[in-house]
């Protein structure tokens, strides 16, 4: 009876996950106790856990970081049962500053090579914590990859589906997810489970339960990968291990009408993604990530020259991990299988050294270059050494590509003509091949005519890019008729209006977004945006609150409503709506910059440089918080900081005319009057619309003996709508006529 009660339970499971169609595997260690153990103790079986005392192998106690592109501390703590990533800074003054503490709900990733850190927000979305732990050299913090840099994305960097596919069983998510929809996820499983490599076992159970079919009916109603043909075995493992080169968001592309967990082992990989490379010859095989085993694996003359006899499970138990100890003699044994004779004839000519460890030399381990704190094995097999020493630092600026045409990598050809759809979106998501990608694309819309959206908004995201934005507009409309109920498509064109400022157009779409998804916090954020961008402020800032009563950490709504507030006169709203978004997201220049702008209006000079220096340490482009630095320096006293800012500013916009006008009048402060008015005249020439600048250079003209020359520049500003500057004129013509 408690056998027929817990099948029953074990079907109802596989039911109640929908997408997630395979039931919970735990009972599969009731027949196979032993290999489920081992597979317990594997680096999938470990792959996504909860933290818990047992399985903490990182050095809580030794976890202080400092990571100095951010200027942010980090640390791992352990407290009353739980587990928290802590972030701070040390802020203006010397005062710790942005602190915030974010509970650990998951861990993803065994620990063999490294561990990130999950947080689950209400919504269902996980987060990734900046902070990883790495197990080279015994074990060391670092940050995860993607954040070694100054304005990484702090606590708003969301998991997606496609990761979490290779670190998870079938977990439980909404019904009907589109490619554009927030990876939301209902519940989890521990770690990759049997259905992974399995399927769903339900009705293998239930038949083994009842003891009423013949054994050959129980094995088929299972997946045993050993017993598919070698491609599919293949795919089994190359589902996950199967990274190209081209380490860019176009090298993989799940087919649009497959939902994302709905592949299961045994059929056609091609017919869930097709994965993109760049053509041969342009990406380096020496590339080497950290998802890419079996892709590297193809890439070996002992792969190609086996006829398909060669695949991962001639090497690894999938059951099983060797021990350290026994590893280099297991995989040794594994290459034995092919070249035992031949490499005993070798040594015994003494053209090999005698080794019990082929993988050292064959498949040394190496240094990945997407995630550059990981150590691995490198499944290319080869005969000449690495370039370079593989375990050599590197650093995160190494370029994802070469750039150029991407080619079809997986599988070796288009199965269904429509499929060029799919080629030309690869195309188009490479900045370096955009605008022929665009052509490409948009060729193959035309041709095949595909009901869903989603290739008119990659199209329409392309030529926005390029800013082609009327172009775009077309492309987001058609997506808008092919998918009349999609959200996106109507943000998205209504995000295209925009540019364009056909802003009643865009109200139209934002409002119909709105309705289809109300919820989604990002709307109301970009429609405040919009109106801030019209003048609409008291309406823009009820956007942003309408945002934030969804989501409130998100950082850009503070932002943009203390940029509302603001314009009201509210100082003190606005300061605290722009410390709220720089606590949220530390590196956010603009929020940096607009406190540092409020601080500077209301005298607080030491504290705004401050904001103003931490803005150009994120982001040293930033030309606008570099020359309203430049003015408070002006107001200040402090001349020739302002000078060398507002030099930098020129090197970086030589037409930058407020620069050359401010500049100017530090030069002509300073008895240089020559340089001045060179000054003045390029903030006119390039300004034309700036009278202060022709009130500038009048003045200067006049006060130099030209006062022909000073005349019509004085004229044209003293018809200034600025009363300052009209009157400054006036009196200026008066005195010179």
């Amino acid at each position: 009876m408690r056998r027929r009660v817990l099948a029953a339970a074990i079907l109802d499971a596989g039911v109640a996950l929908g997408q997630s169609f395979a039931p919970d595997s735990s009972v599969c260690a009731e027949c196979h106790p032993a290999i489920a153990e081992s597979y317990r103790a594997t680096g999938m079986g470990r792959s996504f856990s909860r933290p818990t005392p047992a399985n903490t192998i990182e050095d809580y106690a030794n976890s202080t970081y400092y990571h100095e592109p951010s200027d942010t501390w980090f640390q791992m703590i352990g407290r009353d049962g739980g587990y928290f990533q802590r972030q701070y800074q040390i802020g203006f003054q010397g005062k710790q500053t942005n602190l915030s503490e974010t509970q650990i709900d998951f861990i993803l990733g065994s620990g063999k090579h490294a561990r990130t850190y999950l947080h689950r927000v209400p919504s269902g979305e996980l987060v990734a914590l900046p902070l990883g732990w790495y197990a080279e050299r015994g074990g060391y913090w670092a940050m995860n990859p993607g954040y070694d840099r100054p304005d990484h994305a702090g606590l708003s960097r969301s998991i997606p589906y496609g990761c979490m596919f290779c670190h998870n069983g079938y977990p439980a998510i909404p019904p009907a997810r589109g490619p554009r929809d927030n990876p939301v996820f209902l519940t989890v499983a521990d770690g990759i489970d049997c259905t992974r490599c399995h399927g769903n076992g339900a009705e293998h159970v239930r038949l083994a339960r009842a003891m009423s079919a013949g054994l050959d009916t129980v094995r088929a109603a299972i997946v045993n990968p050993a017993r598919l043909p070698p491609d599919r075995q293949m795919e089994v493992c190359m589902q996950c291990h199967l990274e190209p080169n081209s380490s860019s968001a176009s090298n993989v592309i799940g087919r649009y009408e497959r939902q994302p967990f709905s592949y299961g082992p045994g059929e056609p990989l091609a017919d869930f993604r097709l994965y993109f490379d760049q053509k041969a010859g342009q990406a380096g095989i020496d590339r080497f990530q950290i998802a890419g085993a079996a892709y590297r694996l193809r890439q070996s003359p002992c792969f190609l020259r086996s006829n398909g006899a060669l695949t991962c499970t001639t090497c690894h138990d999938p059951h099983r991990q060797p021990r350290p100890e026994e590893a280099a003699r297991h995989y040794s044994q594994a290459c034995a299988q092919c070249h035992a004779s031949k490499l005993a004839a070798l040594v015994d000519a003494n053209l090999h050294p005698s080794s019990s460890d082929c993988t050292g030399c064959h498949m040394p381990k190496r240094r990945t270059q997407d995630a550059v704190h990981v150590v691995m094995t490198d499944h290319y097999i080869r005969r000449g050494a690495v370039r370079g020493h593989p375990l050599d630092p590197l650093h995160e600026d190494v370029p994802a590509d070469n750039g150029g045409p991407i080619a079809l990598y997986y599988p070796a050809a288009l199965a269904r003509d429509a499929d060029a759809l799919y080629l030309g979106v690869a195309q188009v998501a490479e900045s370096s091949n955009r605008a022929e990608g665009i052509v490409q694309l948009a060729a193959a819309i035309a041709r095949y005519q595909p009901a869903a959206a989603e290739y008119s908004l990659q199209l329409g995201d392309a030529l926005r890019a390029s800013r082609r934005f009327q172009e775009a507009i077309a492309a987001y409309q058609e997506a808008v008729r092919r998918e009349p109920q999609s959200a996106i498509a109507h943000q998205r064109l209504a995000l295209a209006l925009t540019r364009v400022r056909q802003f009643k157009h865009a109200d139209i779409e934002f409002a119909e977004a709105l309705r289809l998804a109300p919820g989604d916090a990002a709307i109301p954020k970009e429609i405040g945006l919009s109106y801030l961008e019209q003048g609409r402020v008291p309406e823009a800032a009820a956007c942003f609150e309408n945002c934030l009563a969804l989501d409130p950490q998100q950082h850009e709504a503070h932002n943009g409503l203390g940029g509302a507030l603001m314009k009201t006169g509210d100082t003190a709203g606005a300061e605290t709506e722009f410390r709220a978004a720089i606590r949220l997201r530390p590196h956010y220049a603009e929020a940096h910059h607009n406190l540092a702008f409020l601080l500077s209006l209301s005298g607080r000079f030491d504290e705004a440089a401050y904001h103003f220096t931490e803005t150009l340490r994120i982001n040293p482009k930033h030309t606008a918080a570099r020359f309203d630095y430049a003015a408070m320096l002006a107001r200040t006293d402090r001349a020739p900081e302002a000078r060398q800012q507002l030099e930098i500013v020129l090197r970086a916009e030589p037409d930058h005319a407020r620069a050359h006008d401010l500049l100017g009048s530090l030069l002509e402060a300073g008895g240089q009057h020559a340089a001045a008015i060179a000054q003045y005249r390029e903030a006119v020439r390039n300004a034309p619309e700036l009278l202060k600048a022709d009130l500038h250079l009048g003045a200067a003209l006049a006060a130099s003996g030209d006062t022909a020359e000073a005349l019509p520049y004085l004229e044209k500003a003293a018809q200034s709508p600025d009363g300052a500057i009209r009157d400054q004129a006036r009196r200026l013509l008066d005195g010179i006529r």
